[in-house]
């Protein structure tokens, strides 16, 4: 017998999402397109750096630090500033390459204007910025550093500082051009910048545009005390490491007003030579060396002797290249190659190699703020222009390291944090395909929900939008503090 009710009556529909089409997209010769999409943009990623200089304060500090007394008429100073290290974070080194960013609908919204001015009118701007905007730059890359120190929750008792230089070929009549050393390019004039980094943070701390010539004592010096001074407060100990470039009774004298615990390469003299040939060498079975030795030496010039420690290694039958430029991190004679460090740390002397070995990554750092940052990319043959576009390249690369202090994880300690590479991180987190929406008076950001760090980009987003500035600094956005 037959329920006519139960047979009869109509199923009801499911109000639930329909399940993914199973086919997947045909895309072909014969796919139609067309240009009738609106306020899309190829960088979403734009979002969180906006959010993380708004919750610092970054415009107020901008305008409150740099004395520019030219009048703007197409955008305020502080937009045109944001404009450019926005491009070089984005990767647009040249200001003719800001161009191809005049209507993207995401750097439009964060500067908010309609669209860049033209190459010309960035370049009068930058061109009539005086040099001492460059330092400027770099004071207000020290207040931020604090300032996300505190939001961060990082609290570095001891930090480590390498210090180096790099080489930029310049091709024309660049003022600082200097016949230098170049060993890529022999003959050819360079700059040779100084800069420093945090080993534990990976932050740019100071640094500056120079000449061609090797640095002076006086020049490292006056570094070295612009290095300390932009560390954020609170720390205790430091470190410091750097290669024979620095080797001088300058440098040695920064280092122990400051009370930092030291170790720099030594650079090949001939008085050396003699105290490692009379010195009393050990076998070195925690290094690859064949042996070691520690003296007390005191180079000509110095008002004191120090500590040396050296390392040396047999001589292989094979020819030393003449042609190659003589290395002072490894020195030789007739039978043995020689690495010479002078320290005022009492370690012993296989743990400090190994500790300057560990310096090896601040060339990493140049080589990324070189490649990534723009910082190679000298815009004009005029010094200040030059000058200043390198501290906004350095503040382009800071970007990325004080993002990656928020997005740490909770419990990361020091030497478990990764560095995710400027380059890395425009492919992660930056270069984002997102929709720009107005609705009722409100603006939004739509992302795909194909996007696989969905879940570390709103982490990243939840811990910027709960920064919050208090009479005692910035609170904690992370309950763990990232200590060593």
């Amino acid at each position: 017998m037959n329920n006519n009710r139960e047979h009869n009556e109509k199923k009801r529909a499911m109000q639930g999402v329909g399940a993914v089409a199973p086919e997947p997209f045909r895309i072909g010769s014969s796919t139609p397109y067309d240009f009738t999409g609106r306020n899309l943009t190829a960088y979403g990623g734009l979002l969180p750096i906006a959010t993380m200089l708004d919750k610092l304060g970054f415009q107020s500090l901008v305008e409150e630090t740099l004395t520019v007394k030219r009048l703007t008429r197409a955008m305020p100073m502080y937009q045109f500033v944001l404009a450019m290290v926005l491009a070089l974070y984005v990767g647009f080194a040249r200001l003719n390459h800001l161009r191809f960013l005049e209507r993207e609908p995401m750097l439009m919204g964060i500067l908010k204007v309609l669209q860049l001015p033209p190459q010309s009118t960035l370049w009068r701007f930058l061109a009539s910025l005086h040099l001492s905007v460059a330092a400027q730059i770099l004071k207000i890359q020290r207040v931020m550093r604090q300032r996300v120190w505190e939001a961060a929750h990082v609290q570095l008792r001891a930090v480590t500082i390498d210090t180096d230089t790099t080489v930029h070929t310049v091709f024309g009549h660049h003022m600082g051009g200097r016949k230098s050393y170049n060993p890529k390019n022999k003959g050819k004039k360079s700059f040779q910048p100084i800069l420093t980094f945090l080993a534990e943070t990976r932050e740019y701390v100071a640094g500056e545009l120079r000449n061609g010539d090797r640095p002076t004592g006086a020049q490292i010096a006056r570094h070295l005390e612009s290095v300390f001074a932009g560390l954020p407060s609170g720390i205790e100990t430091i470190y410091a490491r750097a290669d024979s470039g620095f080797y001088c009774a300058e440098a040695v004298e920064a280092y122990q007003k400051a009370g930092a615990r030291f170790i720099l390469s030594a650079r090949k003299t001939s008085r050396l030579v003699n105290e490692l040939k009379t010195a009393q060498w050990k076998r070195s079975p925690k290094t690859e060396a064949d042996g070691l030795c520690e003296f007390h030496y005191q180079p000509e010039g110095w008002d004191k002797a120090y500590r040396f420690i050296a390392l040396r290694y047999q001589k292989k039958s094979k020819p030393h290249p003449a042609q190659e430029p003589e290395q002072y991190q490894l020195f030789e004679n007739a039978e043995y190659s020689y690495r010479v460090f002078v320290t005022n740390m009492q370690d012993p002397v296989w743990f400090l190699a190994w500790l300057y070995n560990q310096r090896a990554g601040a060339e990493n750092l140049i080589k990324e703020a070189n490649n990534d940052a723009g910082l190679a990319a000298h815009p004009s043959a005029r010094w200040a222009m030059n000058c200043i576009h390198f501290q906004l390249a350095m503040l382009a690369y800071n970007l990325n390291c004080w993002l990656m202090l928020f997005n740490r994880e909770e419990a990361a300690k020091v030497d478990a944090l990764r560095h995710t590479t400027l380059a890395t991180a425009r492919l992660k987190f930056l270069f984002l395909a997102a929709r720009i929406w107005r609705h009722a008076g409100r603006v939004g950001v739509s992302y795909s929900h194909h996007y696989p760090e969905k879940s570390l980009f709103q982490r990243l987003m939840r811990r910027l939008r709960t920064i919050v500035d208090s009479k005692k600094g910035f609170i904690p956005v992370l309950a763990v503090a990232l200590r060593c």
